[in-house]
C-alpha cells in the first residue's frame, strides 16, 4: 500500500460504470472504515445510511431534483451510495449507550475510570449545549468519518464522490431522519469510474507546499 501515490492518484469520480459493483468483502472494508472513524471524545455523533440497490438509490436521488439534478446520475449509477448523518442532539440516554459499549469493550479498570470517562464526555458535550452548536458540532465529527471513508476507498482501489449539492430536507423527510434526531450532511457514492470520466484523465491540482505549511 503507497499511501502518497494513493493520495495523488484518487480524485473525484464524476461518471459511474453503473456495471461494476463493489465486491461484498471491500464494501464491508468501507463500512468499517466509518465505524470506526473518530470523533471528539467518542461521541460518534452519526448514523449511516446504505443505498445498494436500485430502489435505494432512487430514494437517496430524490434530494438531487431540479437544481442538483447535476448530482442524479452520480448516485443512480454508483455501486454503492452512503448518506452519512449527523445526530442534532445528544441526549443522556444515546451517551449512556455509548459508554455501556465502551464497558462491553472492556475500557473501563473498574467504576472510577468509568464515571471519569462519563464526566468528561459530559463536561464537553454540555459546553456545546451551552453555546447552542451541538449539531454543527455533531457535523464536524461526521466530516472526519468522510475523510476515512475516502482515504479508505483510495487505498483498497474504490472511486468515490463527496456530494454536497442535494437537498437536505428532502432526505431527511424522506427517511424520517428528523423523528430519529438525525440531519442529512453529505452523501458520498461509491463505485467505480465510467470511461467516459473526464476527471479521471485530468492530472491532480493542489497549492504547494509553501502555500499551505508554515513553521510554528
Amino acid at each position: 500500500m503507497d499511501l502518497i501515490k494513493t493520495l495523488q492518484t484518487r480524485y473525484t469520480t464524476k461518471s459511474y460504470d453503473a456495471k461494476r459493483r463493489i465486491p461484498d468483502d471491500i464494501a464491508h472494508q468501507l463500512f468499517e472504515a466509518l465505524r470506526l472513524s473518530p470523533s471528539s471524545v467518542n461521541s460518534q455523533p452519526w448514523h449511516f445510511i446504505v443505498a445498494d440497490d436500485a430502489a435505494g438509490k432512487a430514494r437517496v436521488a430524490k434530494a438531487t431534483s431540479e437544481r442538483f439534478d447535476f448530482n442524479t446520475n452520480k448516485i443512480l449509477n454508483a455501486s454503492h451510495v452512503v448518506v452519512l448523518c449527523s445526530r442534532s442532539s445528544l441526549p443522556a440516554s444515546y451517551l449512556e449507550t455509548v459508554l455501556e459499549q465502551e464497558q462491553a469493550d472492556g475500557r473501563y479498570a473498574d467504576k472510577a475510570a468509568r464515571e471519569a470517562v462519563a464526566g468528561g464526555r459530559a463536561f464537553f458535550v454540555g459546553v456545546h449545549e451551552k453555546a447552542g452548536d451541538v449539531q454543527t458540532w455533531a457535523m464536524k465529527q461526521t466530516y472526519i468519518a468522510q475523510g476515512f471513508l475516502l482515504l479508505s476507498a483510495g487505498l483498497l482501489g474504490v472511486d468515490a464522490t463527496p456530494v454536497e449539492g442535494f437537498d437536505a430536507e428532502i432526505v431527511d423527510k424522506e427517511f424520517g431522519l428528523a423523528e430519529k434526531g438525525l440531519t442529512a450532511t453529505v452523501i458520498v457514492a461509491l463505485g467505480y469510474h465510467a470511461e467516459a470520466d473526464f476527471n479521471a484523465k485530468l492530472p491532480k491540482s493542489r497549492l504547494p507546499y509553501g502555500s499551505v505549511f508554515s513553521k510554528a
